[in-house]
This record gives structure tokens, sequence and C-alpha cells, in this order.
């Protein structure tokens, strides 16, 4: 039985409260839990997170995997250091691909101006062969068009009379 440490939704709508609890990971998130190890409340200024390390701890060593949230709360907790037994570091997270500064995009540049003078013949065989590879896909999507036009007009005819046909 693969066991998780993870929360369940309690409280009113829009009013959430969460029970930090151990499951077994085939039940539903509100349902079934072997035991409930804490509570946290996020809408209280400052949060209100209530854990029992010591519980929290066996699970752990006894191979339970806690979800990214719950991971979060055992290491404010506590819980994670005693689990782990390294001082709490903190969590790097990957940061968001931004553009690069303008000094780079310079440096860059001058190798970008020699890579076309080397590829400008290249370039001139693929633009001979391209216009006979368009030509004949635009035959056949002109060949093709009428043919769609023509079914959605017989289409519209007989459901304007229907009855005629009867």
């Amino acid at each position: 039985m693969a066991v998780k440490l993870r929360l369940v939704r309690t409280g009113k709508k829009k009013q959430p409260t969460y029970r930090l609890v151990a499951a077994d990971s085939r039940s539903p998130r509100n349902g079934r839990f072997i035991e409930i190890l804490g509570t946290y409340e996020p809408r209280q200024d400052p949060s209100v997170i209530n854990v029992d390390n010591d519980r929290a701890v066996h699970w752990l060593q006894h191979g339970a995997k806690p979800t990214e949230t719950v991971e979060k709360l055992l290491r404010i907790s506590g819980a994670w250091e005693q689990f782990t037994g390294k001082p709490l570091e903190p969590v790097v997270y990957p940061e968001k691909t931004t553009p690069a500064p303008a000094e780079e995009v310079a440096e860059e540049a001058p190798a970008e101006e020699e890579a076309p003078a080397e590829e400008e013949a290249p370039a001139e065989e693929v633009a001979e062969e391209a216009p006979a590879e368009e030509e004949a896909p635009a035959e056949e999507v002109a060949e093709e068009a009428p043919a769609e036009e023509e079914a959605p007009a017989e289409e519209v005819a007989e459901s304007e009379n229907p009855k005629e046909e009867e």
C-alpha cells in the first residue's frame, strides 16, 4: 500500500481549511484516510499550521511520500528537518527564462553575419525546389474546394424542403 501525506479540504465554500493526513494514494482527495497528522488554515493572517511532527516523521520513515504543498508545510513546522537530519536549506525553484541582455545579443550578431554567407548557396537550391512542391498542393486544394462548396449547397436545399420529399 503506497501511503501519501496530503491535504484534505474542509470548511465552507470560499473558506478553506485543510487537514494534513496520511492516506492510501489510491483513495480520493477527500476520501478515506489512515490518520490525521495536523491542520492548515491558510485564511488566517499569518497562516496557522498545526502538525504532529513525531507522527509525520514516523510516516516519512515508513515510506510515505508527501505532496509538494505538504512538503512545504513540513519544512515550516520542522518535521522535514527531523526526517532528513539536515538543517533547513532554502528551496531553489527554476527561474523563468527572460530575454537576454543587449550585450549578449550584440556579441552573437557578428557570428550570425558570418553564417548566412555560408548558407546562401543551399538556400537558393531550396528556393528552386520549393515552388515545384508548392504548385502541386495548390492545384489539389483548388480541385477540392468546389466539391466541398457544392455539398453544403445540396444539404441546405434538402434541409429547407424536407417535407416536399415525403
